[in-house]
């Protein structure tokens, strides 16, 4: 076949030079109906503290798992304005677990932080994720917001390294009040649910070398060597679109490497809404947002609202909202 000159990359190399850190998004939305009719915003709000509260240097890559057009239109514009790194846009959802096989396998920085699409983070966030990397022996994971439950997973390697010289713990029921609130509204647990999966539980709470830390961690959002994710990810093709996380959690405490959280929250859970608090921190942040999300999660008035107050009648509620959801997109 004929060719006319000679590639002029050839025997070049690329300006481009990875950052120590890089922060991944993994983003997927089908479509704006149901579940998701708020969701574009709220992972506007994700990919934006991100760029306004980040104080060291990264690059940013997102993951689009086959989302609808708007979301890609948006996600180009961000990658045609320079804000985005590497924008990989998948034209089918491959599933969570090979989406973040893809982007460990890819990118070359020594560090990925890792969230999924309805976190917001707080100034200095990555930072305080880095600090206990850099301090802490041997650290597998760290996350930004700590939840109690997750101290039921696997993290013997963490409690072992507690008895180590120079290491200082506390023990109790020492997480916030409103941390737990916060959690449990945003992911749409009850009351009940979740005095269940928390009873008889206890908080770690860890200082080394004057850095603080909570015990254990979670994945939806993580801070982590690229190396120890490579070796705890499934090798094998699932075909899931979720799962395999706890398996991964369990895997980097069975090598061996700590599991621990930021001692003070650095990043919020946001659900499938924008709540006026998490406008409240966007604006003092100085992120600008025109949402048609913010909701509250009463019904204003009416026979509803009336229904609502009744001691079963939140149950009820979204109990058949999440029936009639999957009607619809079934």
């Amino acid at each position: 076949m004929a060719r006319d000159g000679i590639n002029p990359s050839r025997s070049r190399t690329t300006d481009y030079h990875p950052a120590r850190v890089t922060v991944a998004v993994l983003t997927h939305l089908p479509h704006q109906t149901g579940y998701f009719e708020s969701r574009l915003d709220v992972t506007r709000m994700t990919i934006e503290s991100i760029l306004a509260n980040t104080g060291m240097p990264f690059d940013l890559w997102v993951f689009d798992n086959g989302s609808c057009a708007p979301v890609v239109d948006y996600l180009r514009g961000l990658r045609d304005e320079g804000r985005i790194t590497q924008l990989i846009l998948s034209s089918k959802n491959i599933g969570k677990p090979a989406a973040l096989q893809t982007i460990f396998k890819a990118c070359q920085s020594e560090i990925i932080a890792y969230t999924d699409d309805d976190v917001f983070f707080l100034p200095g966030w990555l930072e305080e994720h880095v600090r206990i990397i850099d301090t802490y022996p041997n650290v597998g994971a760290v996350t930004g917001f700590y939840i109690r439950e997750r101290m039921k997973n696997r993290i013997d390697s963490t409690l072992a390294f507690l008895d180590q010289p120079g290491v200082a713990t506390e023990r109790g029921l020492l997480m916030p009040a409103i941390w737990e609130e916060e959690y449990r509204v945003n992911s749409g647990r009850s009351q009940e649910r979740y005095d269940a999966e928390v009873a008889g539980l206890e908080d770690i709470r860890v200082t080394y070398h004057d850095v603080q830390a909570w015990v254990s961690a979670h994945h939806f959002q993580f801070v982590a060597p690229r190396e120890v994710i490579l070796q705890a990810l499934p090798q094998e093709w699932t075909g899931l679109l979720m799962g395999k996380m706890v398996e991964m959690d369990l895997t980097i405490d069975r090598l061996g490497y700590l599991r621990l959280c930021t001692g003070r929250q650095t990043v919020r859970l946001m659900g499938n809404l924008l709540d006026p608090e998490v406008l409240a921190l966007a604006e003092r942040s100085g992120i600008q947002l025109q949402s048609r999300s913010v909701k509250s999660s009463r019904p204003a008035s009416g026979l509803l609202n009336a229904l609502y107050r009744l001691p079963f009648g939140k149950r009820v509620i979204h109990g058949l909202y999440n029936q009639l959801y999957k009607v619809v997109n079934s």
